[in-house]
């Protein structure tokens, strides 16, 4: 690939109030997150430190109490799944008190970036955090917010007034864009220089065109990474922000930096592709969504379509995208769809595509929040239950058997996703990215699905035995390499070569056809 590997170990000294730190500090570059497996937390609503589970009404739009000592509480939870890595909340100081939208539960109305979110804990919690992470050789991410930040107007007037020495490090209008809300998404210059938000909750643009604002931005992400060995930024509403400010930023980060551009048009997201190191696929993920919620009418082919133009279009194409099918800004699968065997269909997709999977919190207990703030629960209810989950199990075996293409298959991270051709183009998908061949529907739990896959596609030696990782069945390829699959229950199919499996490993052992001890390189 283009862009170096790089490591950069420190031993480094954080003086705190309290407590000195010595952490060890991974510049985990684009290539090194390639390898992880993402698990998203909202903060606020994941786990508390003391264990309590109080009562969280997500319509209430309040804090209910996560904070990070309880992810640290519960990382066994998280790792147990198979994810080497988690994304949280931003973790700056918001405005406090309620807003017209509630309080800043979620993160993403800063007031003071110099300072941390006291409701999620102190900067030792936060180093603890991280450190804890990193002992077990998993990778943090923090949410950032450049765009904007938010204070109530003090006056009803027009334009508003706000008290701005309530913004820090900033202080002064002047390092504001003058009041005026996006009315007009084809006009790139509303986009990037008016506001965000409605005057009762108004998100202050900053002026990143000017030098003074730019450098605080570019020295305080310098110094959030360093002081708190972030391994990752995922970088909030970026189409807001002109584009030749962001190289200059991710330089600065110094990590791996995704960012969230909310659009499914991938002309219109590719540019942004230039420069953070990728961008969330959001355009893959407004194309498997409406795949898979709308019944018959859904159209698999146009998932095929979408993740064709982005490898084309985006820098770097598609290795190092973001791929997801939830998040807290839209909508859980189950709030639209309940048959269970769609609902694993959609969670498969992001473990064989290309790109770094990302799952959102609750995911894997069935949540079904609707849009925001519904999708954005109390993951203590679930009391972190692995018994009997189906989902949390199909999450597992998905992250293994990813973990077992990448150890077999040297090329397998940066091998595009390629799309065999179906006789039922709008109800079937078959995605191949070598060693994994997965088989996809739409259909539902009631459906009969068929799938063939030529000798001309190239995939499989003649009578060759594949195994379904989902439920370690087997099948063999025809003498000449082809394999045909029909499946009656509507259920994704992941297979993988039985001589690509380790008797040893944790991925249908039973059915392994490589030599005791093999690990697949």
């Amino acid at each position: 690939m283009t862009r170096t590997i790089r490591y950069v170990w420190a031993a480094v000294a954080i003086i705190a109030s309290t407590s000195l730190f010595f952490t060890t500090v991974l510049a985990a570059s684009a290539d090194e997150w390639t390898k992880r497996s993402i698990y998203q937390i909202v903060t606020d609503r994941f786990a508390l430190g003391n264990g309590a589970s109080p009562s969280c009404d997500t319509g209430e739009k309040k804090y209910c109490g996560g904070n990070w000592q309880g992810i640290i509480s519960k990382l066994d939870y998280i790792q147990g799944m198979g994810f080497d890595a988690i994304w949280i909340s931003p973790v700056v100081e918001n405005i406090e008190g309620t807003t017209e939208g509630g309080e800043a539960y979620h993160g993403y109305w800063a007031q003071n970036i110099n300072s941390l979110n006291a409701h999620f804990g102190s900067a030792d919690d936060l180093r603890s955090l991280s450190n804890a992470l990193h002992e077990r050789n998993m990778y943090l991410m923090v949410d950032v917010v450049v765009n904007h930040l938010v204070a109530n107007p003090t006056s009803d007037s027009w334009p508003q007034t706000f008290d701005y020495s309530l913004l820090q490090p900033f202080g002064g209008s002047n390092c504001f864009h003058p009041e005026c809300f996006i009315t007009d998404y084809n006009n790139q210059t509303d986009v990037e220089q008016c506001w965000l938000g409605y005057s009762g909750l108004p998100l202050l643009d900053l002026d990143t065109e000017n030098t003074t604002t730019v450098a605080t931005m570019y020295n305080w992400v310098k110094d959030l990474v360093s002081d708190y060995s972030i391994d990752g930024l995922r970088v909030d509403t970026v189409k807001h922000v002109r584009k030749d400010f962001w190289p200059e930023f991710a330089a600065n980060a110094g990590v791996y930096t995704v960012g969230e551009v909310f659009i499914g048009d991938v002309p219109y997201a590719a540019p942004y592709t230039n420069g953070l190191d990728s961008i969330l696929d959001y355009p893959t993920y407004f194309a498997v969504y409406n795949a898979f919620t709308n019944g018959a009418s859904g159209n698999m082919a146009v998932i095929a379509d979408m993740v064709t133009q982005a490898q084309n279009q985006y820098n770097h194409g598609t290795f190092y995208v973001g791929s997801f099918v939830e998040n807290q800004d839209n909508p859980r699968i189950q709030s639209v769809v309940s048959d269970q065997s769609i609902v694993k269909n959609v969670m498969t997709w992001p473990f064989i595509n290309d790109g770094i999977p990302i799952t959102y919190y609750g995911q894997e207990q069935g949540y079904q929040g609707g849009n925001d703030p519904a999708n954005r629960e109390a993951l203590w209810s679930s009391g972190f239950n692995t018994e009997s989950k189906p989902l949390l199990n199909h999450i597992k075996t998905l992250n293994a058997a990813r973990k077992q293409a990448i150890t077999y298959n040297p090329s397998f991270l940066y091998s595009k996703v390629n799309f065999i051709p179906q006789s039922s183009a709008s109800s079937t998908l078959a995605v191949s990215k070598p060693p994994l061949l997965a088989l996809l529907t739409n259909g539902g739990s009631s459906s009969t699905e068929s799938w063939s896959i030529p000798n001309s596609a190239g995939l499989f030696s003649a009578n060759e035995t594949l195994v379904d990782v989902l439920t370690c069945e087997t099948v063999v390829t025809g003498s000449d390499g082809s394999l045909s699959v029909t499946a009656r229950d509507g259920l994704p199919k992941v297979f993988m070569p039985a001589k690509t499996l380790s008797p040893t490993g944790s991925v249908c052992a039973g059915e392994a056809e490589g030599p005791t001890g093999f690990n697949g390189a």
